[in-house]
């Protein structure tokens, strides 16, 4: 589905959830509609959709990898990327709490990790990882300004086979049947 249909869409589909007789407030419409847009563009790796609605000097703070990514280059190249690694990608907005100049969006992200993941996996594993995260978002006229990723990686490498030894000898790995 082409971006300004899809963006058009989820417009009318918000529009008509507003209970009779409740004005609805724009600004927050939009917002929700941008934060809708950025979980469609990490799920298809749109690039034409990120820069719709990104700012050309917008800035996404990865924090979980302390990694700050500046302008829509780095931005695209940011959110793409898991495609490079991952088959099979879902990601849906839980919560979505919005307000006249952002929003936070608590989602739900799953893969499957087929290729290698640059220098940290270097195979496929064929596992599937779920990881569950908050991004904040600053919005200025319907576009973002500044986004910001929270989420626990650890998940992710145990997900993926990894065992983290802690000081004192113990050990985590990731038990499938949820033990």
């Amino acid at each position: 589905m082409r971006p300004f249909l899809f963006l058009s869409v989820v417009a009318f589909t918000l529009a008509s959830c507003q209970p009779p007789g409740q004005e609805t407030n724009p600004t927050l419409e939009q917002n929700e509609f941008t934060v809708q847009a950025l979980i469609s563009a990490w799920a298809s790796a749109d690039t034409s959709l990120i820069s719709e609605i990104f700012w050309p000097e917008a800035t996404y703070d990865d924090f979980p990898n302390q990694t700050t990514y500046e302008g829509l280059q780095e931005i695209v190249a940011y959110i793409t990327g898991v495609h490079e690694w991952g088959d099979d990608i879902y990601m849906n907005a839980g919560l979505v709490h919005v307000s006249e100049s952002g929003a936070v969006a608590e989602w739900t992200f799953s893969a499957v990790q087929r290729r290698p993941m640059g220098d940290l996996v270097l195979e496929g594993t064929g596992r599937e990882v779920v990881l569950n995260g908050v991004t904040i978002l600053e919005i200025v006229d319907g576009r973002i300004l500044r986004a910001a990723d929270y989420m626990d990686t650890a998940p992710l490498m145990l997900q993926l086979g990894a065992r983290i030894e802690l000081p004192g000898g113990a050990v985590l790995e990731w038990d499938a049947g949820g033990n």
